[in-house]
């Protein structure tokens, strides 16, 4: 395809969505007559039922406009509504709603949109209409004062069928026009859109403020959780062990004189108590903080899950430097948690791992071809791993369709430290 096509279809993609967007204003138009309406009747009790149902329609017209941003502008809007409190009576609801500026927002966008953003929208359908208009002139009969319709176009005085075939070479030149403008006003809609619907710095602070309450309350939780499982290992295992071969050497120095042959037995049996405390404890240790992580990174680390897993993994890490200790932790358990759920349950036979650092972010990516059907929602073990992101503003996205394959993107905001 050659560039002029690709511009002549860009050009037609654009006018369409830009008549879409169009469709929008109108039906914001009526939103923002509704948002009026029921604001206005706040003071008689009446607006107090009405309000929020026409604001949360606002918002979910306005999430919309947000998606449309992205996906035709490439202009990423986040959402900034605060938090839903729970407000149980009608004055509650509507002081939560009338005290979150974004929706004030929303409602000034509804006004601009349906005035400034309509305008940019349907100027390419109309500039093509417009040009149909002229193109059909030397066609249109004559009113009886022998003035073609409308006597102008543009700047042709359209008097006789010669200046009728000038105002059809100029709605042509309509289209070219039309066509070369659409993706560009589309274009400045979604960078306005991305000034007034986009989260003011205050929504932003509040929502940041709010995150890391929530991260901090599961940090904590799964810290204690963590020292609970490193204090039952303990327990169960090494310090068992522990008193099981101080109990037996005590019997064999009871014994020795007596029957030296049954101490050696359980001299013996007290060193490889001793053997099977040690290997728990390293065990133990290793999975507070691999020494592989902790020695050679993050990169060896990964790798060395690899191949240690059933699965046949291809890796392709492309790292220049090492993330900060507490992001190498977080991302080598990640891993492996992810890895060991595909091990279990995916049924599959092959993979792969890539690792990479791209504009501020360690981003890792791993797939398998298994059965699919992973859900965070279904289990624990997702749930457990975005726990483990979120202090580090982290996240865990998981595409798995029925049949597979499943795909696990981790994203983890870094600098990396170059090392020599």
């Amino acid at each position: 395809m050659t560039s002029s096509d690709s511009a002549l279809r860009d050009g037609w993609t654009a006018t369409l969505r830009g008549t879409a967007l169009a469709g929008l204003a109108l039906v914001e138009l009526v939103l923002f007559v509704l948002v009026v309406f029921a604001g206005s009747l706040v003071g008689v009790g009446l607006g107090l039922l009405l309000l929020p149902p026409v604001v949360l329609t606002v918002q979910r017209v306005m999430n919309l406009q947000r998606n449309l941003a992205l996906s035709w502008s490439g202009v990423r809007i986040p959402v900034p509504y605060l938090p839903d409190t729970g407000a149980t009576t009608a004055v509650r609801r509507c002081h939560r709603l009338l005290g979150d500026r974004a929706n004030w927002r929303d409602a000034l966008w509804l006004l601009v949109d349906s005035c400034g953003g309509l305008l940019l929208t349907f100027t390419p359908l109309a500039l093509m209409l417009h040009g149909l208009r002229g193109i059909a002139m030397p066609f249109l009969e004559s009113s009886p004062d022998d003035a073609w319709l409308g006597n102008w176009y543009v700047v042709v005085p359209v008097v006789d069928q010669p200046t009728a075939w000038a105002a059809a070479a100029l709605g042509i030149a309509h289209f070219p026009l039309a066509l070369w403008l659409a993706p560009r006003l589309l274009r400045v809609h979604g960078r306005l859109a991305g000034l007034l619907l986009s989260p003011t710095e205050n929504t932003r602070l509040t929502h940041r403020v709010q995150h890391l309450t929530e991260t901090r309350g599961e940090a904590v939780d799964s810290q204690a959780g963590e020292l609970r499982r490193i204090e039952r290992n303990l327990h169960d295992g090494a310090q068992a062990r522990l008193v099981a071969m101080g109990m037996t050497l005590d019997a064999a120095s009871r014994i020795v004189d007596e029957h030296p042959e049954a101490a050696k037995s359980l001299m013996a049996e007290a060193k490889s108590s001793s053997a099977k405390a040690l290997q728990e404890l390293r065990d133990l240790v290793r999975g507070i903080q691999p020494p592989v992580l902790v020695d050679r990174g993050i990169a060896d680390a990964i790798r060395t899950l690899a191949m240690e897993n059933a699965l046949r993994l291809e890796t392709t890490i492309d790292l220049h430097g090492r993330p900060t200790p507490a992001v190498e932790s977080a991302a080598y358990f990640t891993v492996s948690e992810v890895l060991n759920n595909a091990m279990k349950h995916s049924g599959a036979e092959t993979g792969a791992i890539d690792v990479r650092h791209e504009a501020g972010r360690l981003l890792i990516n791993i797939s398998d071809h298994g059965r699919g059907g992973a859900d965070p929602d279904l289990g624990t073990g997702l749930r457990g791993i975005e726990r483990r992101l979120a202090p580090l503003d982290g996240f865990l996205t998981v595409l798995s369709p029925l049949g597979g394959p499943t795909m696990v993107a981790i994203e983890i905001p870094c600098d990396l430290i170059t090392t020599d």
